[in-house]
């Protein structure tokens, strides 16, 4: 019976408000003032309820870290900005060493930063990341631009030669951009660098740091971390809908 009333009163309503919508360009204007008054506040609660459902609906669901992993993976990992909602969504006029979460900083040397960085919510059907980064760089000036990535102290651990890095990533953008990926891992006083390029014009890419020829000190491992670097990013829209990473096992030689 409740349903059945809930119905009523909901269409009720809506004939209501139709109804006025109607009437407004012919009301009096103390009538209309108070009509205006009582729709802002009732549309105060719609935006909520819109919001909300939006968010608890839309898919893939927020937290979510399922993605795909090589056979032999014992490590992954998909950093919080592209996992979860941050507490603050967006920087205008990104400065140097600018963090969005965490995890993720943004580094140039621009004297007058046009740069903006916002995480967006992914609702695309093949999206499996909850969330994107979205970068908006207008006139640049500086000589360098990247996005650094702090992975978690556990990527650290029982990290040897043997294993392979890999990092998987979707990116668009409005004009095509060279992208580069470096892995870098400080051990003692010295760091490890591994530098790829990310293959120009693709939207889903992945590469690998084999980590068999570098001169890493797996003893005294203690930091690692990515670098995105943007060459003449000037008047470009960058969207990183997805980052994960994982840790594999190279094959015995």
């Amino acid at each position: 019976m409740s349903r059945v009333l809930d119905r009523l009163f909901h269409n009720r309503t809506l004939r209501r408000w139709e109804l006025a919508a109607q009437q407004a360009g012919d009301l009096d204007l103390p009538t209309l003032r108070q009509q205006r008054n009582q729709a802002r506040a009732l549309r105060k609660h719609l935006d909520q309820v819109i919001h909300t459902a939006d968010g608890r609906l839309a898919r893939p669901e927020i937290g979510s870290s399922f993605f795909s992993k090589p056979h032999g993976t014992d490590w992954s990992w998909r950093p919080e900005l592209w996992r979860g909602p941050l507490p603050v969504s967006g920087i205008a006029s990104a400065r140097n060493r600018s963090s969005l979460g965490g995890e993720v900083t943004l580094f140039h040397d621009c004297s007058q930063s046009e740069l903006t960085l916002r995480q967006c919510r992914n609702l695309r059907e093949e999206d499996l990341a909850p969330f994107g980064l979205r970068m908006d760089v207008l006139r640049f000036e500086g000589s360098f631009l990247s996005l650094v990535v702090d992975f978690p102290p556990e990527a650290t651990v029982g990290l040897s030669r043997g294993h392979l890095i890999r990092v998987d990533t979707t990116i668009a953008s409005e004009k095509p951009i060279e992208i580069f990926a470096r892995l870098n891992i400080r051990h003692g006083p010295n760091t490890e660098q591994i530098t790829r390029e990310l293959p120009l014009g693709d939207e889903e890419v992945m590469v690998e740091f084999d980590l068999a020829y570098s001169r890493l000190n797996e003893k005294r491992i203690e930091k690692i971390w990515l670098d995105l670097i943007f060459e003449a990013p000037d008047f470009n829209q960058v969207v990183i809908r997805d980052l994960t990473l994982c840790r594999v096992r190279r094959a015995a030689l």
